[in-house]
C-alpha cells in the first residue's frame, strides 16, 4: 500500500483530500504543521483538535508538528523586511515552498511515505518532456496554482492534489456524506499571522528595526503634495486611508524607499504593460535562453485573470514581461505567474521593477 502524508489544517479541503486518498487505497497519515501562535492560543489549538478529530473519524494516524521557528525565519521575517522596503510581499507563496512542502517532505522521509498531499485546488502532472508542473483547477473560481509556482521539481514529483476537479460545494458535500464536522467550516481569509488589525500594526509590534519615518507624498513629476506616515503604511493601488485630499481620487502608484517618497496619481497611472521579475522558478520548461522570447498567459496578482504576454530573459538574468494590454495592480514584491494555453504553469517570479 502506497503511503501518503496529508497536510491538514483543520479545514474541509485538507480533510476531504485525506478522505479521497484513503478511498483510493492509499495508506494516509495526517499531519498538522503549527506555524504560528503560542501553545495556549485558542485558534491554533482548535485547528489541531479539529484535524485530530477528522483523522479519528477517518481512522488514520495523526501527528501535529511544531514549525514556528521555520515559519518565522522563512515567512514572517521576510514579510516584515519587504514591507519596510516598500514592497508588497505574498507570504503564502513563500510558506508553501519553504515551510509546508519542506517540512512535509522531511516528515515523509521520516515516516517512509512515498508522497505528500494537500487540499489545494490544482493538478500535479508530469509532462512529455519529463518535467512536473501544476495545472489549473477545472473550476477557475478556486484555482490555487498561482500560490504554487515556487514548488521545485523534486517537491512536485512527490505531491498529490486530489481536489483539482472539484468545486468547493462538491468538497463540502463529500465532507457531509463522510460525517466530517468541518464540512461547513468557513474558509480562512486572512494571513494566518495577521489575524486581526492591519499589517502595519503587526509590523510595528514585530519588527526590531527602526520603522521608516514620515516623508513626502509626491506626484509623477516629483512635486510635493503632502506628508505620508512611513512607506510601510502603503501599498501600490491603495486609495483609502491616505489622509490627503487632492480634489480627485488619488491612488498610490509607486513607493520609493531610496528617497522615502510615496507617489500618488490617478487610476490610469496604475496601468502597466512591462515589468521585470527576479528569482524565477521554472516548472513546465527548464528555462529560456537570454534574448529568446516565448508567449504565455501572465497573472500579476492572485485574483487577476491571466492575460496574453511575452517573456524574455535579459542578459543579467531578469525576466522581462510584456503584456499585450496594460493592467492595474502590478506591484514590486508581488509575484507574476505564467501559464500556457492548456493551463500548465510555465513558471513565475517576484516582480522587481515596474
Amino acid at each position: 500500500m502506497t503511503k501518503v502524508i496529508v497536510g491538514m489544517s483543520g479545514g474541509v479541503d485538507s480533510a476531504v483530500a485525506a478522505y479521497l486518498l484513503k478511498q483510493q487505497g492509499y495508506e494516509v497519515l495526517g499531519v498538522t504543521l503549527r506555524v504560528w501562535g503560542s501553545d495556549d492560543e485558542d485558534s491554533r489549538c482548535c485547528e489541531i483538535d479539529e484535524a485530530r478529530r477528522t483523522c479519528e473519524i477517518l481512522d488514520i494516524r495523526y501527528h501535529p508538528h511544531n514549525c514556528t521557528m521555520l515559519f518565522d525565519e522563512n515567512v514572517v521575517r521576510p514579510f516584515v523586511d519587504e514591507y519596510l522596503q516598500g514592497l508588497t510581499p505574498n507570504p503564502c507563496i513563500e510558506c508553501n515552498k519553504y515551510v509546508k512542502w519542506a517540512k512535509l517532505m522531511e516528515l515523509a522521509d521520516v515516516f517512509g511515505a512515498d508522497y505528500v498531499a494537500t487540499g489545494h485546488y490544482a493538478f500535479v502532472e508530469r509532462l512529455e518532456n519529463g518535467r512536473y508542473t501544476v495545472r489549473t483547477a477545472e473550476h477557475a473560481a478556486k484555482d490555487q496554482t498561482y500560490m504554487l509556482y515556487k514548488l521545485t521539481q523534486e517537491q512536485l514529483a512527490r505531491t498529490l492534489m486530489p481536489l483539482g476537479g472539484y468545486t468547493k460545494e462538491e468538497v463540502r458535500q463529500i465532507a457531509r456524506e463522510a460525517g466530517l464536522p468541518c464540512a461547513d467550516k468557513e474558509d480562512s481569509q486572512e494571513i494566518c499571522f495577521v489575524a486581526e488589525g492591519r499589517y502595519t500594526d503587526f509590523i510595528s509590534e514585530y519588527s526590531s528595526k527602526e520603522l521608516p519615518s514620515e516623508g513626502d507624498f509626491v506626484d509623477r513629476e516629483g512635486n510635493v503634495l503632502g506628508r505620508h506616515k512611513g512607506i510601510h503604511q502603503y501599498t501600490v493601488g491603495q486609495r483609502k486611508g491616505l489622509g490627503i485630499a487632492l480634489g480627485y481620487p488619488a491612488f498610490v502608484t509607486k513607493i520609493c524607499p531610496e528617497n522615502n517618497t510615496v507617489v500618488l496619481g490617478t487610476e490610469d497611472d496604475l496601468l502597466c504593460d512591462t515589468f521585470l521579475c527576479r528569482d524565477v522558478n521554472w516548472q513546465s520548461i527548464p528555462g529560456i535562453e537570454p534574448g529568446t522570447e516565448i508567449r504565455c498567459l501572465a497573472k500579476a496578482r492572485y485574483h487577476q485573470p491571466a492575460r496574453p504576454a511575452a517573456l524574455e530573459l535579459t542578459e543579467d538574468g531578469l525576466l522581462k514581461v510584456t503584456l499585450d494590454e496594460a493592467v492595474k495592480g502590478v506591484s514590486p514584491g508581488q509575484s507574476a505567474v505564467f501559464y500556457d494555453e492548456a493551463g500548465y504553469v510555465i513558471g513565475g517570479g517576484k516582480i522587481k521593477t515596474v
